[in-house]
């Protein structure tokens, strides 16, 4: 069986596995039934965090190679605001980087890298939990990482803004 084959199967039984016990803090699906690489997903703002109360919409990318390589993140909410966030709203977390050394990212370890034994609820429960407690060590996104340490008021105004514009576009 061809790598493209198993990673497809092994993505119909996650998705149908996530589709029948939903795990609490996001949900799931497909942006077209006929591409099982593309998915949407829907991630709830964590409580006790700025985020709370919000929903915030994603597209989870796989490649062919999956479960090989890891899938690419990204929030496509306008203007999503956290230090571990590109201002393109691509998510920047150690589970979704491929376990390879960077001579750029000396920090982040090899355990915490993509293994194909993880699967998509590991990515998403580490995504939620990224919002609750944000990695300052590599920030995607300096200003906002900048504001959160300086300014902790200001970051949150900004974030429960996000969180009524996400409220409003349901």
């Amino acid at each position: 069986m061809s790598d493209s084959k198993y990673g497809a199967i092994l993505l119909r039984n996650q998705l149908k596995e996530l589709l029948k016990n939903p795990v609490d803090g996001f949900s799931v699906g497909l942006v077209d039934d006929s591409d099982i690489y593309k998915w949407n997903v829907m991630i709830e703002g964590p409580a006790d965090t700025p985020y709370e109360g919000g929903f915030f919409p994603a597209i989870l990318d796989f490649p062919k190679e999956y479960p090989s390589k890891p899938p690419k993140m990204t929030f496509t909410t306008k203007g999503f605001w956290h230090p571990n966030v590109h201002s393109d709203g691509k998510v920047c977390i150690s589970i979704l980087h491929e376990a390879k050394e960077d001579q750029f990212n000396q920090q982040e370890k090899m355990s915490e890298k993509w293994r194909p034994i993880l699967g998509v609820e590991a990515v998403l429960l580490s995504v939620v939990s990224l919002l609750s407690d944000p990695n300052f060590e590599s920030p995607a996104n300096i200003d906002a990482s900048v504001m959160l340490k300086k300014d902790p008021k200001e970051y949150r105004k900004k974030i429960r803004q996000l969180v009524r514009r996400s409220q409003d576009a349901l």
